[in-house]
């Protein structure tokens, strides 16, 4: 961890000095840079590489549970901690797909308003034809409203 920072700094600070305020050897250090990964940290760069793999495909909805039994079901020997550490360090964070919201019932039971306008949008004057949408913005807990009116004189925004 000590060399890790070490590592991370010496673009900022000089070794030498780091080496000493942290109370590590400077040879330590260069040893610690030219020795080799252990085999559980090349173990979980192949893992790593498998996990990137499979969100990538998921399109980032899966997440370390889910992970963690794709990559039993390949073969793969690795434990759920694991899994979930590997992809909590690397930013690999599951996003929910967002639910289909149904905000139009066209099978109600009120009667429907005859079609005037039969998309004819043009107007003899001002004030002879209106038209009017509502539309839906979703929010955290429920929906929003924003609605526009508009006439042959201009468009006039409510809420």
């Amino acid at each position: 961890m000590t060399f890790g920072f070490i590592e991370a700094e010496k673009a900022r600070f000089p070794i030498s000095r780091m080496c000493h305020v942290l109370d590590v050897s400077q040879s330590g250090f260069f040893a610690w840079q030219e020795r080799p990964a252990c085999h559980r940290q090349q173990q979980d760069m192949v893992y790593l590489a498998h996990i990137r793999t499979a969100f990538a495909l998921s399109n980032g909805t899966y997440g370390s549970p889910r992970m963690h039994r794709d990559l039993v079901d390949e073969g793969h020997e690795i434990g759920r901690h694991r899994t979930a550490r590997l992809m909590r360090e690397n930013q690999l964070i599951a996003r929910q797909k967002r639910r289909f919201k149904r905000t139009t019932d066209s099978e109600h039971a009120w009667p429907v308003a005859p079609n005037l306008v039969a998309q004819d949008f043009t107007a003899d004057g001002p004030d002879r034809k209106w038209g009017a949408d509502i539309s839906y913005i979703s929010t955290s807990p429920s929906f929003s409203t924003s609605s526009r009116a508009a006439s042959s004189a201009g468009p006039q925004v409510t809420a």
